[in-house]
């Protein structure tokens, strides 16, 4: 799988591409992760790539020309699946999401800045828009760092024990039952008895059990959807 990402901060994106397990997918080749500058598309003379908004109002808007220029550019050496854009008003990012693009070959991530992208690269570019929540932070670098990671891990290859991605929260929609881990006893904290008992059956009765007790408790939304 390939994943482009374009960006005006791409520094931003070092430490969380090199390190854990994206680092270890991007070794064995099972990703390949490119962050573009969206400024080296620039044909101003001062690679500027944000103006003000039509029609008055405060805050910059990255350029349409720019990140065509980019996106152009990698069309011309490859077919992308997806053109994703991080924007607090796209859709939910969900676990749903991560599985359905981690089954891509090619996409590209458009990180947004300041006040966001011109409106035309989203009407006539952007595939999809995806939002990881109901908040607004600086710029969509660490919402794209996010994605890529919710994505990589459940490339095969990624992860020396794939079963371990499948068995996480949201996979099917139902939040992850309690775990640990030795001494036995801790504090006078005691692991429950049944997941010492050596009984398979059992204890995945008990871990479907507790994770429809806390979906229950803690994301009953999860259960209606």
């Amino acid at each position: 799988m390939r994943i482009d990402i374009l960006t005006v901060l791409p520094e931003l994106l070092d430490s969380p591409f090199n390190t854990s397990i994206i680092k270890r997918a991007q070794t064995k080749n099972a990703v390949k992760i490119v962050v573009h500058d969206i400024r080296e598309y620039s044909q101003n003379k001062h690679k500027k790539v944000d103006d003000y908004m039509f029609g008055g109002g405060a805050g910059m808007v990255l350029q349409a020309e720019p990140i065509h220029r980019c996106i152009v550019a990698l069309q011309a050496e490859r077919t992308y699946d997806e053109i994703l854009y991080m924007t607090p008003d796209g859709k939910k990012f969900t676990q749903s999401s991560a599985n359905k693009l981690s089954l891509l070959q090619n996409i590209i991530i458009i990180c947004g800045h300041y006040k966001g992208i011109d409106s035309r690269i989203r009407e006539h570019i952007v595939t999809q828009e995806f939002s990881i929540g109901d908040y607004v932070i600086t710029g969509g670098e660490l919402a794209a760092a996010v994605v890529t990671d919710a994505i990589v891990r459940l490339i095969p290859g990624a992860m020396s024990d794939i079963s371990s991605a499948l068995n996480d929260s949201f996979q099917d929609n139902l939040l992850s039952p309690p775990i640990y881990t030795r001494p036995e006893v801790y504090n006078g904290w005691e692991v429950p008895k049944i997941l010492l008992s050596g009984n398979t059956k059992a204890i995945e009765a008990w871990h479907l059990e507790q994770s429809l007790a806390r979906t229950r408790a803690l994301r009953p939304d999860l259960l209606d959807e």
